[in-house]
């Protein structure tokens, strides 16, 4: 069945009637993880809101009051996630989120564009794409494209923009002689219904059941961002069509001020100030590093050099790192030494590193890493690891010590 979404793709509300209701489990990414939603699938008499397929992601809007969070096609229905209830037989309005269905609709019709037209003057056929969510991508049946073909493909791509020329649906059956004229990567298996057809004028006819403009012209411009190496023998086109296109120049411009401020210098100039800049990063961080390096020596020769040094040393420093820890440990070595260093901002994280006695580094080595909220391991007297928080360092500190002053005192 052709929903209604695929037969009128700008229609942006709707009224129909709920046909089932389910309890449903759904796993949205949030922050990263993924999380499990209880709520209803819905199935509706028809919808407008598109189910995920054909490299399209699904449309986003409302049954009534309740937020649609998934749509996704099984066999020759939709299911509409959603997380309040609806009855059997309800009428309910649906409204569409425009912005995202259009934008959506735009990268999908280009993709077709540019794959008709990199096919007929490259010969290069499309073997997948992805509709993503900042820029889109095309896999390409070539390792590698010459150089200035993908000016001339976005060249005249655009020039099929400005001819106006219509994209049009059509509905076939599956014994249509017309249908094996048309490209195709094949149907899915659990297909039902018409063949449905993009046909853009005089360009190309395609099986597809996604969302597309009624004209090229609704696609107002194309970029071709460049290329990529993809899987074996194959190179990815990276692409934005009409919206995305003007939010890419106002980001890039925005992007262009703030660096022009920064820089002072002019935006051709950019990159060549750029480039002294890390120039300049990596010598200074190569002398830093040295010169962490040196004071590490120097902190050690110094406790080493105190004629009442004991037999713990603790030592806290903002800007080192595990090597400037190891450097210190070594250069006083912990036979007979209990050292506890750590490094990072004083109440923030950082890393830390206890060395001594083995007896002492296996037994207290988690107690410490426990204090600092951080996780650590170690071997051949050494216990070191990252901590979370460094606010209780003092009391580690003081744990550590304690037993160093009672093996020294003969307590143990």
């Amino acid at each position: 069945m052709a929903f209604q979404c695929q037969r009128d793709s700008y229609m942006k509300e709707f009224i129909t009637s709920v046909v089932s209701c389910a309890p449903a489990e759904l796993k949205l990414e949030s922050n990263g993880k993924k999380e499990k939603v209880k709520g209803f699938n819905v199935v509706l008499n028809d919808t407008i809101l598109f189910p995920e397929g054909g490299g399209q992601p699904d449309d986003h809007g409302t049954i009534e009051s309740s937020l649609v969070l998934r749509v996704t096609r099984q066999g020759p229905e939709a299911l509409h996630f959603v997380t309040s209830a609806l009855e059997q037989g309800q009428e309910v309005r649906l409204k569409l989120d425009w912005e995202r269905r259009f934008d959506h609709m735009q990268q999908h019709s280009g993709q077709h564009l540019i794959t008709a037209l990199a096919d007929a003057m490259l010969g290069y056929k499309t073997t997948s794409w992805e509709l993503g969510r900042q820029r889109s991508s095309i896999e390409l049946d070539t390792a590698t494209v010459k150089p200035g073909e993908m000016e001339a493909l976005e060249a005249a791509v655009n020039e099929k923009i400005r001819a106006h020329i219509p994209v049009n649906v059509q509905l076939l059956s599956k014994d249509d002689p017309a249908v094996e004229k048309v490209r195709s990567r094949g149907l899915p298996d659990d297909h039902a219904g018409p063949i449905r057809i993009i046909d853009i004028e005089g360009i190309d006819a395609n099986m597809c059941c996604g969302t597309h403009v009624s004209n090229l012209s609704d696609l107002q411009v194309i970029k071709i961002l460049g290329t990529e190496k993809g899987k074996k023998n194959k190179t990815n086109l990276i692409f934005i069509a009409g919206n995305r296109v003007l939010k890419y120049v106002e980001k890039s411009y925005s992007t262009e001020k703030s660096l022009t401020a920064f820089l002072k210098t002019l935006p051709e100039e950019h990159v060549d100030a750029v480039d002294k800049l890390q120039k300049t990063a990596k010598r200074l961080q190569k002398s830093n590093l040295t010169i962490l390096r040196d004071m590490a020596v120097l902190i050690a020769q110094d406790f080493k050099s105190r004629p009442d040094r004991g037999n713990f040393f603790s030592f806290h420093y903002k800007d080192g790192d595990n090597e400037f820890m190891n450097i210190i440990a070594n250069e006083i070595g912990f036979k007979d030494t209990v050292i506890f260093l750590t490094v990072g901002e004083e109440k923030g994280a950082g890393l830390f590193l206890l060395a001594g006695p083995e007896d002492i580094i296996t037994e207290f080595g988690p107690r410490v890493a426990e204090l600092l909220q951080g996780k650590g391991s170690g071997k051949s007297g050494r216990f070191q690891g990252k901590a979370n928080s460094l606010a209780k360092r003092a009391a580690a500190e003081t744990l550590v010590q304690e037993q160093s002053r009672r093996r020294s005192a003969g307590e143990e």
